[in-house]
């Protein structure tokens, strides 16, 4: 079982890596509209190509508001994600590994 239980905490790990890369993602994105970025950069072009998925889909559940609050959403879900699912994964893969 000690397989299966290093398995999940290898998963609790990787979830966790690929929240926190999310997170600074959403963040440089945040930061940056708030300075009229080129939209022909190539880093600007990146950070929307990666966060608008996420955002766009927070932006249809949340009514029509004049300040984008989306990121301040997908923040609190990436935390949420953070403290539950990882930790749950981990908790998980250190049972069936005893």
């Amino acid at each position: 079982m000690f397989i299966l239980g290093n398995l999940f905490m290898t998963l609790a790990k990787v979830v966790d890596v690929v929240l926190t890369i999310s997170y600074w993602l959403i963040l440089a994105r945040a930061l940056i509209s708030w300075v009229n970025p080129d939209p022909f950069n190539p880093i600007v072009q990146f950070l929307e190509r990666s966060t608008e998925p996420v955002l766009e889909r927070i932006r249809r559940l949340l009514p029509p508001m004049g300040i984008d609050f989306s990121p301040i959403i997908a923040f609190l879900g990436i935390m949420v994600l953070k403290s539950f699912l990882v930790q749950s994964l981990y908790d998980i893969g250190l049972r069936l590994k005893l």
